[in-house]
């Protein structure tokens, strides 16, 4: 895999509690927080791209904002976008469009299994 590949793998992997799978194949990694997906990496596609999870209201108003943001490829386009990972993007904004994913699937996780990932979160 690429380096650009590699730098969103360990972005995504550094989440607390996240399991990385490939239930499509190896050109889409799927990323979990107790077996719940907050994004996809699709390796295959030029651009590179990702699909993360978003407020609905929230996912119109990035996707008015930014050209590289369109509604999720092969998702529920009310609740993915997916961003073009090679279109200049500052790595920040899309490391927050990543943090905002992951803590909109653990919020609807069980109060347990979210304390649990919070206490692992403070120990890294």
């Amino acid at each position: 895999m690429n380096d650009a590949v590699e730098l969103w793998r360990e972005r995504l992997n550094a989440k607390p509690g996240t399991r990385e799978e490939t239930p499509f194949g190896p050109q889409a990694l799927v990323y979990k927080v107790a077996g719940k997906m907050f994004a996809l990496l699709m390796t295959d596609r030029s651009p590179l791209g990702i699909n993360l999870k978003c407020d609905p209201q929230q996912a119109l108003i990035i996707r008015d904002t930014f050209s590289a943001v369109t509604p999720g490829y092969h998702m529920n386009k009310k609740h993915w976008n997916t961003i073009d990972l090679e279109a200049g993007l500052d790595i920040e904004l899309v490391q927050s469009w990543i943090d905002d994913s992951y803590e909109l699937v653990k919020s609807k996780l069980p109060k347990a299994v979210q304390r649990r990932l919070s206490q692992d979160g403070d120990k890294e």
